[in-house]
């Protein structure tokens, strides 16, 4: 018995001899953490998405006040009758749904636009000069004259396509949700309610729909709003994927007594880890709400592993107090590394500066850690009390005498040299077509609408609605342009007018850009009406009195710049926001701004959702191969630590290095961007695999302390040992998680896929290609002695 062993059966001696104290303690503290559990809330928000410290996130706070940022909501009132949008129906019901998200908590009620909002007005030439005035008259009537006067007002203002569709038959209300609610008390930061947020703009769609009108809405906090109200088919699937999980292990295990006990076992930590959260100031995230149940997975593995142990050694005859204290001492030390280093595992996540991450990133760390207290000393001294049923006794003998020891031997073939060639041949083929597959997977989102829903799901409908009716479309790009230094108002002079003018060409000339807004073409439109309509007028003076004939569009009230224009927004809509049209589009403008520069006029990059997205994705693929040398460079030391042989640590290294090749694989082919949401999956596929090899290593190891023991011999009894729990737990959670397949929410199906092909291919990689490996590198041994 080596020192280490001595120092764990040591620890065990002490915690079973005083199980009663203990059991009480652990009792005590999951009450705690129950009552304290009551008290945790949903804790939503827009900037805890965004990677607030990099540049282009910097550039949107510093401009937060002044333009509209990337949390919008769009409200768009479609008329579905026959004929136009210009009748009176139409347009008593969008002035009131004006005004109902105008008083939406909330919402900035200085960035609101609709044909009925003031800043909302067209530009005609008069014999007084230019003169500005609402689209919509403040004495609307609703009169058929007003009708005609608004269509008219609409096309001279240029509002086809921008807030009224180009089919005539829908207009638009803009509005930008702030993250704090200021209206309760302005002294004070109340975080909005999204999920009130939600519930108001449902009763628009339900006050105002009818046979006549329809009411698309989108926004974050529409989507949130849907994901929070998804979370209701969430938890069914996960209750359906528990009733699997309990029916499963009373199969395997014959047992009521294991059943509830694993159950239990696997189930404290979440619970505790959801206790936790309040009292260390976090809350449940409805973007990350997967992580308890990756945590409750995690635990039915480790569960199992010990309750097998245990009711093997009771089959051996050993009392419950005997089994439990041989339990422990064997799997403490692989069972504990497994948990550090899927802890760190998900901890390296928290390299990506994202809020939402580094929340993401503590919970499951701290999950996982709790699951050493729970797993490795709490469930010892449950089983300590109980008394296995003979049945369950009689099951696992006949099950080991019959199935289970045939099934181990033929496994036990990979640990053959001649056997293990075909092993590597097809693991080598599998592996050269999921490299060539991984690189079509994309950083950031993929696919038409929103990844989180179903391409059909009400949002997504709603977003191509809007997308294909107005020319702006729904993904918005912002460029700032700040000119600080010039004397006059910065939109007269013309180097920084020309620059504008000609980044705006450009980009419209940029392969995934739809349409682009600035106060240069805004002004063109302004000088060519000062010169009745000549088309050859409609260019850019080259001095300030010149263009100040266009100064009507350089009006703040119009959006596009701040006063004295020391800042001004260039809007880039996009066609899509997939992550390829993103880093292309922001390459072209990096290339533009280092080919262009313009004394005193500085182009910062990036507000608009797309400036969100790119920014965010920006910081997944700098952190990605951090994250993984991190990752891998743990695993690496705590294996050389647990086993003190680089024979051993290729034996469990290679079988996740071709995991997680295949995991990106299968992500590309099911158009899964690597994002935020996906981080902990991937994380979670690199720890399930430390779980199954370690475990089976460990008891490779322990028969090989025999040198006259032959490698395949020492696998084969491996097997035996923890094969049957490896491969039930990889199978238990596999049919779990792949039911979570049917769920609404699509992010959650796309989960499911991916996380019981990850336990599948884990366990293939750890009773295949890990004793494949082992075979060769062993071949000498097992030499009997005449």
């Amino acid at each position: 018995m080596t020192t280490t062993d001595r120092i764990v059966a040591g620890f065990a001696d002490k915690l079973l001899a005083h199980r009663k104290f203990f059991a009480v303690f652990f009792a005590l503290t999951t009450l705690f953490f129950a009552w304290s559990a009551s008290n945790v809330r949903l804790d939503p928000g827009f900037l805890k998405l965004i990677p607030i410290e990099h540049e282009y996130m910097v550039t949107m706070m510093d401009y937060m006040d002044e333009f509209s940022g990337a949390n919008m909501l769009l409200v768009n009132v479609r008329w579905t009758g026959e004929g136009d949008m210009y009748n009176p129906e139409f347009f008593e019901v969008l002035e009131k749904v004006t005004n109902d998200v105008f008083f939406i908590p909330g919402i900035d009620r200085t960035k609101v636009s609709s044909l009925f909002t003031p800043d909302t007005y067209y530009i005609e030439v008069t014999e007084e000069g230019f003169q500005g005035r609402p689209v919509v008259p403040a004495e609307y009537s609703g009169s058929t004259e007003q009708l005609e006067q608004i269509r008219n007002n609409v096309e001279n203002g240029g509002q086809i396509g921008l807030l009224v569709a180009n089919d005539l038959k829908g207009a638009l209300i803009r509005a930008s949700l702030q993250e704090y609610d200021r209206d309760k008390d302005p002294d004070e930061e109340q975080a909005v309610d999204y999920w009130k947020v939600q519930q108001m703009l449902e009763d628009i769609r339900d006050k105002y729909e009818n046979e006549n009108i329809e009411i698309n809405i989108i926004g974050f906090a529409k989507l949130l709003g849907d994901v929070i109200y998804g979370l209701l088919g969430v938890f069914a699937f996960f209750g359906l994927a528990f009733a699997i999980t309990v029916l499963l292990l009373y199969l395997y295990t014959r047992s009521i007594k294991i059943t509830i006990t694993a159950l239990v076992v696997a189930m404290l930590p979440v619970l505790w880890l959801i206790g936790l959260l309040p009292l260390i100031g976090l809350g449940i995230d409805p973007m990350s709400i997967l992580v308890p149940f990756l945590i409750f997975s995690i635990g039915v593995s480790h569960a199992v592993q010990m309750t097998s142990a245990w009711r093997m050694e009771v089959g051996n005859g050993a009392d419950s107090v005997e089994a439990a204290k041989l339990s422990f001492v064997k799997l403490f030390i692989p069972g504990a590394i497994a948990l550090l280093t899927e802890a760190l595992g998900f901890g390296v996540i928290m390299f990506i500066a994202i809020p939402i991450v580094t929340e993401l990133g503590i919970t499951a760390c701290l999950g996982v850690l709790l699951m050493i207290i729970t797993n490795k000393l709490v469930q010892p001294i449950i089983l300590s009390y109980l008394t296995l049923e003979q049945s369950s006794i009689e099951h696992s003998a006949k099950a080991e005498q019959g199935f289970g020891g045939a099934m181990w031997d033929k496994v036990a073939a990979c640990a053959e040299p001649r056997n293990a060639v075909w092993v590597f041949a097809v693991a080598l083929a599998l592996m050269a077509l999921a490299t060539w597959q991984s690189r079509h997977l994309v950083i950031g989102d993929s696919g038409v609408g929103v990844p989180e829903l179903h391409e059909d799901s009400r949002y997504n409908t709603d977003n191509r609605k809007i997308a294909e009716s107005y020319d702006i479309g729904v993904d918005l790009l912002t460029v700032i342009v700040e000119a600080p230094d010039f004397e006059t108002d910065s939109c007269l002079q013309y180097p920084v007018i020309s620059l504008i003018d000609k980044f705006e060409l450009y980009m419209r000339g940029v392969d995934g850009v739809q349409s682009v807004t600035s106060v240069a073409s805004v002004g063109k439109l302004v000088i060519t009406a000062f010169n009745e309509g000549n088309p050859r007028w409609q260019a850019l003076p080259r001095t300030s009195a010149g263009l100040s004939t266009g100064s009507k569009a350089f009006d703040p009230r119009l959006g596009l710049n701040s006063e004295g224009c020391r800042a001004i927004q260039v809007l880039i809509f996009t066609e899509d926001h997939e992550g390829p049209t993103i880093a292309h589009i922001i390459e072209d403008i990096k290339t533009f701004i280092a080919d262009n520069p313009v004394d005193g006029v500085t182009m910062r990059l990036a507000s608009g959702n797309v400036g969100v997205m790119a920014a965010t994705n920006e910081e997944v693929k700098r952190a990605e191969v951090k994250m993984l040398l991190s990752l891998f460079s743990a695993l690496i030391l705590f294996c050389l630590i647990s086993f003190r042989s680089w024979t051993a640590l290729i034996c469990v290294l290679v079988p996740l290095v071709g995991v997680t090749v295949m995991g990106n694989a299968l992500m590309a082919m099911l158009d899964i961007g690597l994002k935020v949401a996906t981080l902990p999956v991937i994380a979670l596929g690199v720890g399930v695999g430390v779980d199954y090899g370690i475990y089976l290593f460990e008891r490779i190891q322990h028969y090989m302390h025999d040198p006259e023991m032959s490698f395949r011999e020492a696998f084969a009894r491996s097997m035996r040992d923890r094969g049957s729990a490896i491969v039930f737990t990889a199978l238990t959670m596999s049919v779990g998680v792949l039911t979570w397949m049917m769920s609404a929410l699509k992010y959650q199906a796309d989960m499911g896929l991916l996380l019981g092909f990850l336990f599948l291919v884990n366990m293939f990689g750890a009773i295949c290609l890990l004793p494949a490996l082992g075979s060769w590198f062993f071949r000498n041994r097992g030499v009997r002695n005449a």
